[in-house]
């Protein structure tokens, strides 16, 4: 049984990571999942959406034709849908949320090495969020799991979260019409928030790490600058 030291660093600075969530074996079955479902989207010549399963695929003027995320792949990928609803997993969400737990998002992001358009300007989850599906409390009822399925560095676009950011309630960060994603903030964005961009944390994960945040959590991440992708499953 996992302990809970991490539950209490997520109370305290709004994200906490978890070291070696799935071994090798493991990530080598989660990692072959997503090339397949890496591979099915970018057979689309454009963003393709059947219900809930999406693809968001680009011609990036420089990393040519491919898929930036996936959304509910799980429906056409068995391997990913077992591993979001691992007993590890849960072993994890448990301390934070209790027994009876709801997935409300299943992605993977990717940031293909070349493709300049595969940033993320920093914000807060809660802006993509029904507030009436969060029980009045969207810190204590929600939390999401970014699992490494790449090695993750500073590099290749590393998630980076804003320590304490959470207890601010919610900021509008990047609610002014502008793109989210394909993005990077300025550094004025956060200072204009009252957030110090030298606090700014990069969560460097190997492959079978994971990473926790809440809907309340500045974060963002830059552009892959490496040769090396970086593939990063999202669970919420």
């Amino acid at each position: 049984m996992r302990d809970s030291r991490h539950a209490e660093q997520f109370r305290g600075q709004g994200y906490a990571i978890v070291r070696g969530l799935f071994d090798a074996a493991e990530m080598a079955e989660i990692q072959e999942a997503a090339r397949a479902v890496y591979a099915e989207g970018v057979r689309h010549p454009t963003s393709y959406r059947h219900k809930n399963l999406y693809f968001d695929v680009i011609d990036d003027p420089e990393g040519g034709h491919v898929m930036l995320q996936a959304h509910w792949f799980s429906w056409i990928n068995e391997t990913l849908d077992r591993y979001r609803r691992h007993p590890k997993v849960f072993e994890v969400l448990q301390p934070l949320l209790g027994d009876d737990i709801k997935q409300i998002a299943n992605q993977i992001h990717w940031k293909p090495p070349g493709a300049r358009l595969t940033g993320f300007r920093f914000h807060q989850d809660l802006r993509f969020r029904d507030k009436d599906d969060l029980g009045g409390d969207p810190f204590a009822n929600s939390v999401t799991l970014g699992l490494a399925i790449d090695r993750s560095t500073a590099e290749n676009g590393a998630l980076q979260v804003v320590p304490g950011s959470h207890k601010l309630g919610y900021l509008g960060l990047s609610d002014d019409g502008g793109v989210l994603m394909k993005g990077a903030t300025a550094e004025q964005e956060l200072r204009k928030a009252g957030l110090d961009p030298a606090s700014i944390v990069t969560c460097e994960l190997e492959p079978g790490d994971a990473v926790l945040w809440s809907l309340l959590t500045v974060h963002g991440s830059g552009a892959n600058r490496s040769a090396r992708d970086r593939a990063f499953n999202i669970n919420s």
